[in-house]
């Protein structure tokens, strides 16, 4: 009967050891590894699909800022606005042909041309100065240019045959002005006279007009077109 019962106990004591060899052979076999579903295989796809995308779109932005850069250098901006010459910027002469917009304006045909003369009143005390006007007017058609320079201009006032006075006595050096006058339009040039004499080549002289009521005549030339004269008193 002890025997039996020594039998049993070691039974069991080694029925443990047989159970943990079986856990470790279990352990120690090769596990099956899972496949990737068909929708992570999806987002992979779409993943390197966009990645490409932004790689194929950075390239072509690539090629069309060089082009551009290119093609914005093959040509030379302009200087100047259509309208500007360059002559004129640069301050040399003009070339090449001028446009027909651009023609010169005519000289005045002079035979169209009228001189008129006449003073600011018709009769002065002993301290006014007698203010004299000369009016150019254009009888051509079109405008034209003359010279109103004082090179070209006289104011002379005469007594009867009595010369009195000439703007061209006593001036130094007359200059040219020319003016472009429209169809049919006048200038006008004022010259204040002092009441006093002069003589050709500005001799000295010391006599004056005479007042008292004297009547005297103004007349205006320009070159050698004169106009009528006008008549004034000196009181």
């Amino acid at each position: 009967m002890a025997t039996k019962g020594k039998q049993q106990s070691t039974a069991r004591s080694t029925a443990p050891a047989k159970g943990a060899a079986r856990g470790s052979s279990g352990s120690g076999a090769p596990t099956t590894r899972r496949r990737p579903s068909p929708a992570v295989y999806r987002r992979r796809r779409q993943v390197v699909f966009g990645a490409l995308l932004v790689v194929l779109a950075l390239i072509v932005a690539g090629v069309v800022a060089i082009s551009t850069s290119l093609a914005g250098n093959s040509e030379p901006q302009a200087v100047n606005p259509p309208d500007a010459s360059p002559a004129a910027t640069q301050g040399s002469v003009p070339t090449g042909t001028p446009s027909p917009s651009a023609s010169p304006t005519p000289v005045c045909d002079f035979n169209l041309m009228t001189v008129a003369a006449k003073t600011d009143k018709a009769a002065y005390g002993a301290d006014e100065k007698p203010l004299l006007t000369m009016t150019i007017t254009n009888g051509n058609a079109a405008p034209c240019e003359v010279n109103v320079g004082t090179s070209q201009m006289e104011y002379l006032v005469m007594s009867g045959s009595d010369r009195i006075f000439s703007s061209k006595d006593c001036q130094t050096g007359g200059v040219d002005l020319i003016k472009t006058i429209q169809a049919g339009k006048s200038e006008t040039a004022n010259f204040p006279w002092e009441r006093n004499r002069t003589l050709e080549g500005c001799g000295a002289i010391n006599a004056k007009p005479g007042g008292g009521g004297a009547y005297y005549t103004f007349e205006a030339r320009l070159g050698n077109k004169s106009s009528a004269k006008a008549v004034f008193q000196l009181n």
